[in-house]
């Protein structure tokens, strides 16, 4: 996960998994295109996305397709964010639950 957490880390990674995300299968020269370093530059961070199996290729004939691979942001979701939603939803679920309770408990619940 630490790879993960390292590849995430800069900007560039974070806007070529964006573009990945909105349109995939994308080769090396796409995701330079407009890009603010060479395609070199952008070939480096791929390699570390690759590296963190958040970026799969393909290869059809002589392209090389490059797509987004959601299953270790999944991971991460489940393990950092998801403990804390859990927390979250059941505060809200109490808290219906208080206010749907019949007037009468909720002023013994004031009162005792």
């Amino acid at each position: 996960m630490t790879d993960v957490f390292h590849a995430l880390a800069d900007p560039t990674r974070r806007d070529l998994l964006d573009r990945l995300f909105l349109t995939g299968g994308l080769t090396l020269s796409e995701l330079a295109e407009g890009a603010p370093m060479s395609r070199q530059g952008v070939a480096k961070h791929i390699a570390i996305l690759e590296a963190a199996n958040l970026v799969t290729t393909e290869w059809q004939g002589r392209s090389k397709r490059h797509f987004l691979n959601p299953v270790p942001l999944t991971g991460i979701v489940h393990r950092w964010v998801g403990k804390f939603e859990d927390a979250r939803l059941d505060a809200l679920a109490d808290f219906k639950t208080r206010l749907e309770a019949p007037a009468d408990k909720k002023e013994t619940k004031r009162h005792g």
